[in-house]
């Protein structure tokens, strides 16, 4: 019996020992906040709900669609609309089930189609793109990734779609699987291709999330927050990207991740390390050649200029975990306050204690906007 009980313990501390090699530890990240150019009053409350958001697209007249975090594991409708003060299931109640397994991104073509990327619980299950008419409610996309696309441990949480509507960019972060990724998914013929695995641009560094005064460990400190390629920001030339615990801010042109036939190493030389950032989540771009970045340990959006210079738009101690950012109507950047501490492995009651969760919006004030 003591020689079981001593082989059990040594099976524990051997495997905690690995889960905390692979997961655990990091180092802490310098604050690259400086003066805020606006001040947080400008702030405004677009809508509270109970649940935590996950990602926000809006349209090009207004319409403000979110989903709700899959990390909070919601039981009931997980893709919303708000309309007239309330949010409400959309396309419908009926088709939640249907259509949604755990969606996280959304955002929405030139076509005014929402276009849905639904991870598939981490790759456990299949991932899936799901494509919607604005116009009519349509479903007119509904397509389950392979698994060589999404594999088990993957997290596909990201995507923005090309200013012409042919190609969409995916982001796997990759928290458990840790081999992050870029994939690129053709429209028209809904193939897609899984590129940059391995790339130092899109990999996780060796840093601690702190934010609040809490460092985002789990299990006794045995897993840390760690992903690869999280922010996607799509332009009409580049794609600039870049990883949650990441240090830099990288682009690439989209021609080249078009072209199916270049080999992966000329691929991957062509990655450009455009500027330093803060660990970020949500990105996105203007059309003057800004690139804004969430800073989720400072509450902050930073713009890095077309001159490659970075610095503070905004800071406020109202937004609790900087996630998806959303250009809409009127130069206003939309801003989803996942409040991701509160969610991430706690209970039911916590998450609804800590409610409601956020979207909120501003107005940069740089001309070129609205961007993607």
């Amino acid at each position: 019996m003591k020689n079981v009980l001593l082989f059990l313990i040594i099976l524990f501390v051997v495997a905690a020992t690995i889960l905390w090699v692979r997961h655990g530890g990091g180092n802490s990240y310098p604050d690259l906040t400086d003066a805020p150019q606006l001040g947080g009053d400008v702030l405004e409350e677009v809508l509270a709900y109970p649940e935590p958001i996950g990602n926000v697209a809006v349209s090009s007249d207004g319409r403000v669609f979110f989903t709700v975090h899959p990390e909070s594991r919601p039981r009931g409708n997980k893709l919303l609309e708000f309309v007239n003060g309330a949010s409400v299931p959309f396309p419908s109640l009926r088709l939640q089930k249907e259509l949604f397994d755990t969606p996280l991104g959304v955002a929405i073509d030139r076509f005014d189609r929402l276009w849905v990327i639904d991870h598939g619980n981490h790759g456990t299950r299949s991932a899936r793109i799901v494509a919607i008419d604005l116009s009519n409610g349509e479903v007119i996309r509904k397509q389950n990734l392979d698994a060589s696309i999404a594999p088990a441990g993957s997290i596909l949480q990201d995507l923005q779609i090309s200013a012409d509507g042919r190609t969409i960019i995916i982001a796997d972060a990759s928290f458990w699987r840790k081999k992050p990724a870029l994939i690129v998914y053709d429209v028209e013929s809904g193939n897609a291709r899984r590129v940059l695995e391995g790339h130092p641009s899109v990999a996780a560094e060796n840093y601690m999330i702190r934010t609040r005064d809490q460092d985002m460990e789990f299990l006794g400190g045995m897993v840390a927050l760690r992903g690869g390629v999280d922010g996607i920001a799509l332009g009409t030339e580049w794609l600039h990207y870049g990883a949650l615990n990441g240090s830099g801010l990288y682009r690439i042109r989209l021609k080249d991740l078009r072209n199916e036939k270049m080999p992966m190493p000329q691929l991957a030389r062509l990655v450009e390390r455009y500027s330093d950032k803060p660990l970020s989540d949500g990105l996105s771009t203007d059309t003057a050649g800004g690139v804004y970045i969430t800073d989720v340990e400072h509450s902050a959006i930073f713009r890095v200029g077309a001159d490659g210079r970075l610095s503070t738009l905004i800071r406020s101690p109202r937004i609790r975990w900087p996630d998806a950012l959303s250009f809409g109507p009127d130069g206003y950047l939309y801003v989803a306050d996942s409040a991701l501490p509160e969610l991430i492995l706690k209970s039911t009651e916590h998450i609804q204690a800590n409610g409601p969760y956020r979207i909120f919006r501003f107005q940069p004030g740089f001309e070129g906007v609205p961007g993607q």
